[in-house]
């Protein structure tokens, strides 16, 4: 049960206080999915791998198990929620930045919580 608190809270991009260093702001849904199109965002320290689809959809896997959930642009936000093998990770709205092609990064709380960083391959 502590592995799946853990990777909940790091799912739910639970982490590490955002910083400005070389990361621009991405504002629009348009952006965002090209950032993301045909890439895999990976935190491989933890094992999560997860894909954002366009039409909505999030898939992966953390720690061996299956992740699953929906994703929406609003209001300047990336609104998600999901689901890690049957633990519900609730819906929460995060800013998002991206340092060139390589890095992503979300703050939950539309940019006022903590924040995780993925590589995009």
């Amino acid at each position: 049960m502590l592995n799946r608190v853990f990777v909940s809270a790091l799912i739910a991009c639970a982490g590490m206080p955002a910083l400005a260093e070389g990361f621009s702001r991405i504002s629009d849904r348009s952006e965002f999915v090209q950032t993301v199109q045909d890439k895999e965002l990976r935190l491989g320290m933890f094992g999560i791998s997860l894909t954002v689809e366009e039409d909505g959809e999030i898939k992966g896997r953390a720690l061996g198990w299956d992740v699953t959930g929906t994703w929406e642009w609003r209001d300047g936000y990336f609104c998600r929620e999901m689901d890690w093998s049957g633990y519900p990770i609730p819906q929460n709205c995060q800013l998002v930045e991206a340092r060139g092609g390589e890095e992503i990064r979300f703050t939950v709380d539309k940019g006022a919580g903590d924040s995780a960083s993925f590589k995009l391959r």
